[in-house]
């Protein structure tokens, strides 16, 4: 008898770009993309945080190089992925947030988290989507979104709203290229310990109310990421596209 084979988690010499890879999720993706064995490029506007990152994933013996850019200004950001791609894997994952109540929102805040979660990320991925079909080569885009691209939260409407955008764009970008074997997913995590979301973490009266939300009962770390992350860049997905990978120890199943 012959038994089927399960499809290889290893994504060995594949190029990988992980956005905002300087510190917490897209270091962490960074890291597991490299055990998985890819080349990675970690970017960052924090050319210290990267240059270290780089550094240290390339003592363990895997390979990766550090790129310092801001990926809001389109224009650099392009140029540099068309002259380091093309890029098999994306991790597109630089964005923020300025929690805030709906009346307390200014032009400036729903500019500056829109243009970083929205604007950059989709051009981004135009970037890299055009080295790929330039090379007639496959790839699998991760675009992180959140389980507030599902559902809403308190002083989360500008972050609510550009993950719900990001979810949407995804589901559109993978119909479009679906049959040029480019897949595009989302992950979509829970509150996760980062450094981003020190501050409001160490608010306890909000802890207690996320934990409540969590079915597991426990905040995320960046290691509960690791695994999805690599099997959404991996043959194992691979007929995963348009869809939403939820990491949100059950927020959203209530």
């Amino acid at each position: 008898m012959d038994l089927p084979k399960t499809p290889s988690f290893r994504v060995d010499g594949r190029k990988a770009l992980v956005t905002g890879a300087g510190r917490g999720i897209g270091l962490a993706a960074a890291a597991a993309l490299a055990e998985a064995g890819a080349h990675v490029t970690l970017c960052a506007r924090s050319g210290n945080e990267v240059a270290a990152a780089a550094e240290a994933i390339r003592a363990r013996g895997q390979e990766a190089e550090a790129l310092t850019l801001d990926v809001t200004d389109t224009a650099r950001m392009q140029a540099e992925i068309a002259a380091r791609g093309p890029f098999q894997i994306l991790f597109n994952n630089a964005g923020g947030n300025r929690p805030q109540e709906l009346l307390e929102i200014t032009e400036e805040d729903y500019d500056a988290v829109t243009n970083l979660n929205v604007r950059a990320a989709l051009f981004v991925a135009q970037a890299v989507v055009k080295g790929l079909v330039e090379a007639g080569l496959p790839g699998s885009l991760i675009n992180v979104s959140s389980q507030m691209g599902l559902v809403g939260g308190p002083k989360r409407t500008v972050y609510c709203a550009t993950k719900h955008a990001i979810e949407g764009a995804t589901k559109a970008m993978a119909w479009e290229l679906g049959d040029q074997g480019i897949r595009v997913n989302t992950i979509c995590p829970t509150f996760i310990e980062t450094p981003m979301t020190e501050g409001f973490l160490a608010d306890a009266d909000f802890v207690t109310f996320v934990k409540s939300k969590i079915a597991l009962g426990r905040l995320g770390q960046v290691e509960d990421l690791m695994g999805a992350v690599v099997f959404l860049a991996s043959d194992a997905s691979s007929l995963m596209t348009g869809a939403s990978l939820v990491v949100d120890g059950g927020w959203t199943a209530q």
